[in-house]
């Protein structure tokens, strides 16, 4: 059963939009190649200066392995406020509401 990581923080609003495009390409490359992972959406805005993003992952196994390594290195950048969740997917039920179009 697949689950989802939900994981945002506090970020310079110059670091996002097209700095954060060109600046994580390599990271992003890096993420794909996490155990367990099968997608992320990347989720940013301005206004708030806030970013994240929603991890799926195989397991909930996988996905702590994930956080616990992801968490350091988003305060690393200059993350603050670091807030996470993790979620089991229903998998009937996003099915019937389309939620596979998002992964």
């Amino acid at each position: 059963m697949s689950v989802i990581l939900q994981f945002d923080f506090s970020f310079p609003a110059e670091y996002l939009g097209d700095a954060l495009t060109a600046n994580a390409q390599e990271l992003a490359h890096s993420i794909t190649q996490e155990p367990g992972f099968i997608a992320k959406i990347w989720t940013e805005n301005l206004d708030t200066g806030e970013a994240g993003g929603l991890y799926k992952f195989a397991d909930e196994a996988s996905a702590r392995r994930y956080l616990e390594m992801h968490v350091t290195r988003a305060e690393s950048m200059g993350a603050k406020n670091v807030r996470y969740k993790i979620f089991t997917v229903n998998e009937p039920l996003t099915e019937i509401t389309h939620g596979k179009q998002f992964l």
